[in-house]
C-alpha cells in the first residue's frame, strides 16, 4: 500500500482548514469548548512533531482525527473519568441504518448531554452522526473493531434519545463575590477604554494567548494587545459564563443584538491579572458553547 509524504507546509494548511471540525469533535469529547481547544492544540503539536520526525501518512484527515481521538482520551484520563468497557457479544449483526433522525439529534445535542455517554459511545456518535464519517473511518480513528463501533453507536444513539426526552434545565452557575468584583472592574475599565488603568491591573510576567493567532508574555508585549482593542470599536464586554466557567463575553454593539462573537478567560494571582486567554479569533469555539450572561 502506498503512503504519501505529507510535508509541514501542507500539514499546516490542512490543520487550518480542519481546525473547526477537529474542535467540534474534541469539545464534544471533553464536554467543554475550552478544554476542546486545549486538545486541538495538543493534536496540532503532536501532528507537527510526527511530520518533523519524517512520518509517512496515509489518509491525512483520518490520521489527524486519530491523533485528536488519542489526545482526547489522554485528557479524559487526566481528569480521571471512568472508562466504559463494552461487550461485543452478538453486536456484529447490528445494522447501521441511515439514521437521519439520530444524526439531527446528535448535532443538536448539548455538550452536557454528550458527557453523559460512555466515552466509546460518545466518540462513535460524534464521528458518525455529527461529523459524518463512515463506520470504517470511525474504526480507523478510534482503533475499535467494527462490532464495538456498531455497539457504541447503537447504545449512544439510544441514550441521546432518552436524554432528549428529559428536561435539560440546569441551575444557573454562580460567581464568587470576590471574582465578580474583580471581573466587573476589569470589564468596566475595558469598556470605558481606560487602558492605562487596565494595564495597571496586570502582572509584570503576564501571559496572553490570542487563540488561533498569537501568544505574548510580559507587560510590555501584552500592552500592545490592549492597544489593538483601543483602535477598533466593534466590541463591548459583558460578564458571563462559558460552559460553566466565569468568562468575559465579547459582543458587537454595532450588530444591534446580544450575539456573542468571542470570549475571554482571565486568571488572577496576588490581586493581579496573570493570564488572559482571548477567543475573539476562534469563532468555531462558539458553536457548541453553553453561554450565559450575568444580569447586570
Amino acid at each position: 500500500m502506498n503512503t504519501a509524504k505529507l510535508d509541514r507546509v501542507a500539514l499546516e494548511g490542512m490543520l487550518g482548514s480542519l481546525r473547526p471540525k477537529l474542535h467540534r469533535y474534541c469539545a464534544r469529547m471533553a464536554g467543554s469548548v475550552i478544554d476542546g481547544e486545549d486538545i486541538v492544540q495538543e493534536t496540532m503539536i503532536k501532528a507537527l512533531q510526527a511530520i518533523d520526525g519524517d512520518a509517512s501518512v496515509e489518509r491525512p484527515e483520518q490520521w489527524l482525527f486519530r491523533i485528536a481521538h488519542n489526545a482526547a482520551q489522554d485528557h479524559l484520563r487526566r481528569r480521571q473519568r471512568e472508562q466504559a468497557r463494552m461487550s461485543e457479544t452478538d453486536m456484529t449483526t447490528i445494522e447501521d441504518p441511515s439514521a437521519s433522525a439520530d444524526a439531527r439529534l446528535a448535532t443538536a445535542a448539548s455538550l452536557r448531554s454528550f458527557m453523559q455517554l460512555a466515552t466509546a459511545q460518545r466518540s462513535a456518535v460524534i464521528l458518525v452522526d455529527v461529523l459524518g464519517l463512515s463506520l470504517h473511518e470511525t474504526c480507523e480513528v478510534s482503533g475499535a473493531t467494527l462490532a464495538a463501533t456498531k455497539a457504541a453507536l447503537h447504545r449512544g444513539r439510544a441514550q441521546l434519545r432518552l436524554l432528549a426526552a428529559q428536561d435539560e434545565q440546569t441551575p444557573a452557575p454562580k460567581l464568587d463575590a470576590d471574582d465578580e468584583r474583580r471581573l466587573r472592574r476589569y470589564v468596566d475599565l475595558f469598556n470605558a477604554r481606560d487602558f492605562d488603568a487596565v494595564r495597571a491591573l496586570i502582572a509584570e510576567d503576564i501571559q496572553l494567548e490570542v487563540v488561533n493567532r498569537t501568544r505574548m508574555r510580559g507587560k510590555a508585549q501584552v500592552s500592545n494587545y490592549f492597544g489593538n482593542y483601543d483602535r477598533v470599536s466593534d466590541w463591548a464586554l459583558s460578564l458571563g459564563f462559558v460552559d460553566g466557567r466565569p468568562a468575559i463575553l465579547i459582543r458587537n454593539p454595532q450588530a444591534g443584538d446580544d450575539a456573542v462573537r468571542g470570549f475571554m478567560l482571565v486568571d488572577w494571582q496576588d490581586g493581579k491579572v496573570s493570564h488572559i486567554r482571548d477567543f475573539r479569533y476562534a469563532p468555531y469555539c462558539l458553536a457548541d458553547a453553553d453561554i450565559r450572561f450575568i444580569d447586570e
